[in-house]
């Protein structure tokens, strides 16, 4: 009778930890490299020279054309998260050059 009821106590708990939703990470948030920073909110990022424009957005990519004004404007600008806290990006006007981006240590406004 025991081992029943431990058996369905530990099934029960397995199904419930195979339904529940996993926590994914995501590209979204401050990303920093040196002194330089972004931001990425869906499809939605401000660039490291500080302009406001739309790209394309997955979950773990965003790709965008860098605006004038920024470094490498016109160049296409290619962003993969690798982790949690790390991100590689690549520029067409650097072929490549991959750079690593980290995550934030503090808010960035």
């Amino acid at each position: 009778m025991l081992k029943t009821f431990v058996f369905v106590i530990a099934m029960g708990s397995a199904l419930v930890s195979a339904t529940a939703p996993a926590r994914a990470d995501q590209i979204d948030g401050h990303w920093c490299q040196g002194l330089k920073h972004l931001y990425i909110d869906g499809p939605k990022i401000v660039t490291p020279g500080g302009k406001e424009i739309a790209g394309e957005y997955d979950r773990h990519g965003f790709k965008y054309v860098a605006p004038a004004g920024d470094v490498d404007a016109g160049a296409t600008v290619v962003m993969r998260q690798a982790h949690d806290e790390l991100m590689h990006l690549q520029s067409s006007a650097k072929p490549g050059d991959t750079q690593e981006w980290i995550r934030c240590n503090r808010q960035i406004s």
